[in-house]
C-alpha cells in the first residue's frame, strides 16, 4: 500500500482566483477526452449523479467517461465558474459533439461539485440538456483538445 497521498491543486478552501483556475483545469482535462488522466481527478470513492447514470468509484467514472467518448465525437467544452464556498464549486458549461451519424449537437449543463481537502473531486451532480444543431451553427471550432486562451467563454458567446 502506497504512503503517497494524492493531491490535485488548487486546494480547498477556494478563493474567486483559485475557484476560476479549478473549473480551467477541469475544461481542460475533459477536453482531453482521456479517461484515464481524468479520473486521476476525483476521489477513488467518488460520487456522481450525471443524468440518469451514478458513478460510485473512480473506476466506474473512468469507465462512464470511455464510454461518453466513443459517444460524443469531436467533443468541445466550456466551464464557467457560477458560484463558489469552501470546497464546492458550481459550474454551468456547455459542449459541442456529434454522433456517428453526424448529427451535432451543443449540451448545455449545469454541475455542482464538492472536493476533499487534497483537492480531488469527492462529488459531482450534473444535470444536461442537449439542443440539436446545424454543423453550421457550432460556435466550438478550436482544434481537439485544450482551448485556446483567446476563445471565447460562455458568457461572451452569449450562452
Amino acid at each position: 500500500m502506497s504512503s503517497t497521498v494524492e493531491t490535485r491543486p488548487p486546494l480547498p478552501p477556494f478563493t474567486r482566483a483559485s475557484a476560476i483556475e479549478k473549473v480551467r483545469l477541469a475544461e481542460d482535462g475533459w477536453n482531453s477526452r482521456d479517461p484515464q488522466r481524468v479520473s486521476l481527478a476525483y476521489t477513488p470513492d467518488t460520487q456522481w449523479r450525471n443524468r440518469a447514470e451514478f458513478v460510485h468509484n473512480r473506476e466506474e467514472a473512468k469507465a462512464f467517461l470511455t464510454r461518453k467518448w466513443a459517444k460524443e465525437l469531436d467533443y468541445r467544452l466550456i466551464k464557467e465558474l457560477w458560484a463558489f464556498t469552501d470546497n464546492r464549486i458550481a459550474v454551468r458549461y456547455a459542449y459541442e459533439w456529434h454522433d456517428d451519424s453526424g448529427n451535432w449537437f451543443r449540451s448545455y449543463g449545469n454541475e455542482n461539485w464538492e472536493f476533499d481537502s487534497n483537492g480531488l473531486m469527492a462529488n459531482r451532480f450534473a444535470c444536461i440538456n442537449d439542443l440539436p444543431i446545424l454543423e453550421s451553427e457550432r460556435q466550438f471550432h478550436w482544434p481537439l483538445g485544450r482551448r485556446p486562451d483567446d476563445h471565447p467563454g460562455l458568457s461572451e458567446l452569449g450562452l
